[in-house]
């Protein structure tokens, strides 16, 4: 039955994330607010919502763990997984915003990270309210700088058929409800698995859960490159992560404090988040430059099989 409630849970999940995301963006464009802050926040705030609800309530059910690890599990998901596969299928440029703003916003976001749990081993609400001042000044610094970003597909696509308010209150509401009855399988079905098979709930977070909450990104990610769409921009990926230990971790770690009881978290899976984070931006510069192919693609979907195989 544990099996069960991840399955069940992992597609409410991603059912309610596309519901509120379409509510979100429908919501936006009716109100006029301009495309590229419905794409650099409304789409971002609700593509990181699965993290973001499945953190909060594991962290309120006394499974830190589960909360700590999903976040940190997904960003190594999001760059050796997503990433890896997307590059393997077909071969992106990078836009010059990766090393202007994109990967400088992740790198510091995750040292504020591993700077506030490497000490004491705890994120205090004191350092949530930072983690979501530094999400604050990154939204700022978006804006000033908005003439270098990218629309996401899912704000150009909706533009044409804008839903009506009926339907924008029907996603928000079944895909709230969605939301909140997955994240309720997928932390029970986490949690009875690890006692099943005598393993930590950080394991069942850093690989189950965390894959699940980044199965948005894959999807979108792979079905872009198979209809020959656009390429998946790098800085997406990125400002996933940024948003994933900013809001996530920020707007979890001021409703309660996030204890990490499993050492392995601190002493192991951080870095495999920082150091995936350094190995892109080599990757991106050599051999061939602003570009990523399929070898850089098994480089990293390799490096995350043995992270995954480490951590079992």
């Amino acid at each position: 039955m544990d099996i069960v409630f991840i399955i069940i849970g992992l597609v409410l999940l991603v059912a309610g994330g596309d519901w509120l995301l379409r509510a979100a963006v429908g919501m936006s464009l009716r109100l006029h607010i301009p495309r590229m802050v419905i794409g650099m926040t409304v789409v971002s705030f609700a593509t990181s919502a699965p993290e973001l609800i499945v953190s909060i309530k594991s962290a309120l059910d006394g499974f830190p763990d589960i909360a700590l690890g999903n976040v940190v599990g997904s960003n190594i998901a999001n760059l050796g997984l997503v990433l890896g596969l997307t590059v393997i299928l077909s071969s992106i440029t990078v836009q010059k915003n990766f090393y202007k703003l994109d990967w400088p916003s992740m790198m510091l976001a995750s040292l504020v990270l591993f700077g506030f749990i490497y000490f004491d081993g705890t994120i205090q609400r004191w350092e949530g309210g930072v983690l979501f001042g530094l999400l604050v000044l990154f939204i700022v610094i978006m804006f000033r700088n908005k003439g270098n970003a990218e629309v996401p597909d899912e704000v150009s696509d909706m533009e044409g058929h804008v839903p009506g308010g009926w339907k924008i209150f029907f996603f928000l509401l079944i895909g709230g409800g969605a939301l909140w009855g997955g994240s309720e399988l997928l932390i029970r079905g986490a949690v009875g698995m690890a006692q099943l098979y005598g393993v930590s709930e950080r394991v069942i977070a850093v690989t189950v859960v965390s894959v699940g909450t980044s199965i948005p990104e894959l999807a979108a990610s792979v079905m872009a490159v198979l209809r020959k769409e656009k390429a998946i921009s790098l800085g997406n990926l990125i400002g996933s992560n940024v948003f994933n230990i900013l809001a996530v971790l920020g707007i979890t770690g001021m409703i309660t404090p996030i204890q990490a009881k499993d050492e392995r978290l601190i002493s192991n899976d951080i870095y495999w988040m920082l150091g995936y984070a350094v190995l892109v931006f080599l990757l991106v510069l050599v051999p061939k430059r602003m570009r990523l192919g399929w070898p850089e693609g098994i480089v990293l979907l390799g490096l995350y099989i043995a992270f995954v195989y480490v951590t079992l």
